[in-house]
């Protein structure tokens, strides 16, 4: 199944143990195109993201897409200026919330966990149907929440630039320079047994 890498992946990326290509494929592109991204294949992402698992199946993630103009106009407006640099050529943003309260009312402790779940669903999707993403923690929340009349109960997680990659030669030196994909620590670095390793 390695077979499957992308050509750049494979000359960066290699996984201890095997797992399916589509986790390795997955990379936080820079360059966009401009090309539109059908309905069909935004709503499909969409899709897999609602179906990720959330406690007590609360599925406390929301997401506004912006895909005119106008919208992905708004959107600029309160990301940072480094990432605008970049994600104003892909053709769809979305602002990813999380509802900060169950159903019953009470505060919800896995609000933020349960839509970085979705988020990698729809990474993972987008990656199958030959699309690139980028997730943004650079952004004012505060601004994006007022721009975007999102009520106090839910919290802005991250902006997500979707698209199909674009040409590296478009981006500025600093960020072609970190058009590949980058690699993971070691699982020895990250899984232990038993307990936490003391020093």
């Amino acid at each position: 199944m390695m077979d499957n890498l992308l050509p750049e992946v494979a000359a960066a990326r290699k996984s201890e143990y095997g797992i399916d290509p589509i986790f390795l494929n997955r990379w936080s592109t820079r360059a966009f195109s401009s090309q539109a991204v059908k309905d069909e294949d935004l709503y499909g992402v969409l899709e897999a993201a609602h179906w990720a698992p959330s406690g007590s199946n609360e599925q406390p993630w929301r997401f506004i897409i912006a895909k005119t103009p106008e919208q992905r106009e708004t959107f600029l407006q309160f990301i940072s200026p480094f990432n605008q640099e970049w994600c104003k050529e892909a053709p769809v943003l979305l602002l990813l919330l999380s509802r900060k309260v169950n159903e019953a009312g009470k505060a919800s402790p896995s609000h933020a966990l349960d839509a970085g779940t979705a988020w990698g669903y729809l990474a993972l999707e987008a990656t199958r149907r030959g699309l690139s993403t980028h997730a943004m923690g650079g952004f004012d929340r505060a601004a994006a929440q007022s721009a975007l009349q999102v009520p106090e109960e839910y919290e802005p997680q991250i902006v997500i630039a979707l698209g199909y990659r674009g040409d590296e030669n478009q981006l500025s030196e600093r960020n072609r320079s970190r058009e590949i994909p980058n690699t993971r620590k070691p699982l020895s670095e990250i899984v232990f047994e038993g307990r936490f390793p003391q020093p």
